[in-house]
């Protein structure tokens, strides 16, 4: 695809939530994800089946492809609105499908299927060497149960990025206010309390994520924060790494 013209079609979209480098010197103008190196991913997934769950303008999906992945499945219900798009703005497939187009990717191993993810199953998409769930679990009001779900179809390791209440609690007084004791604690939000969005539902601390992700059937779980000390709300994130034993 022509660069000049990729690039008209992608400002035709009045937004973007992922930073995607397509040919051409081409990047979609997303601000996430804040630091790729931060997820933990291996650079070599070469021969793995992966699920990106919540994939969005797909980021990961072709990420897992460019590091080897013979096949990737995106899954989305298109729920989060950043508490401030209008639904308008959030085009659905339409941008996933650009990037994918851009790219080169044949659909059959770049799938994208709307679902949510308590549907998400070996029934309907079958099994998996790799899953990825990031920014998730915090929009569910059923955290948990979408854990098991992904955890009953995978095989191998799960990536699960998440907000946390380390170093930030709405209740507690905002920024430097949080959980940084390792207390197991998880958050409710019934209105709009974290970040405006009253698609955040709940909002874990980095160890009550970890014990959420062993729960679900990963008995090899390790943790972190994207920085020790966050300067703002966006930098409060967690990450876990689980694997299933062998």
């Amino acid at each position: 695809m022509d660069p000049q013209v990729l690039r008209a079609r992608i400002q035709a979209f009045p937004y973007w939530y992922h930073r995607i480098e397509l040919p051409g010197g081409v990047v979609t103008p997303g601000w996430a994800p804040l630091d790729p190196k931060a997820y933990g991913v291996p650079e070599d997934l070469r021969g793995k089946r992966v699920l990106d769950a919540g994939a969005w303008d797909g980021f990961w999906t072709f990420e897992a492809l460019r590091r080897g992945a013979r096949e990737a499945v995106a899954i989305d219900d298109f729920s989060d609105f950043l508490g401030s798009l209008n639904h308008a703005d959030r085009r659905a497939w339409e941008s996933f499908d650009l990037c994918r187009e851009a790219l080169g990717h044949p659909e059959a191993q770049c799938r994208r299927i709307e679902m949510d993810v308590y549907q998400a199953g070996e029934e309907n998409l079958g099994r998996f060497d790799v899953v990825f769930a990031f920014g998730l679990l915090y929009h569910l009001r059923h955290p948990l149960l979408a854990l098991d779900r992904l955890g009953a179809l995978c095989d191998g390791e799960i990536f699960v990025e998440s907000a946390i209440l380390d170093d930030y609690s709405p209740y507690r007084g905002g920024l430097g206010h949080g959980y940084p004791g390792g207390q197991m604690v998880m958050e409710f939000y019934p209105g709009s309390q974290y970040s405006r969005n009253p698609t955040n539902w709940w909002v874990p601390t980095l160890d009550c994520l970890a014990r959420m992700v062993f729960a679900a059937g990963f008995q090899e779980v390790r943790a972190w924060k994207l920085t020790d000390q966050p300067p703002h709300v966006a930098a409060c994130r967690g990450f876990v790494h689980g694997r299933k034993a062998t």
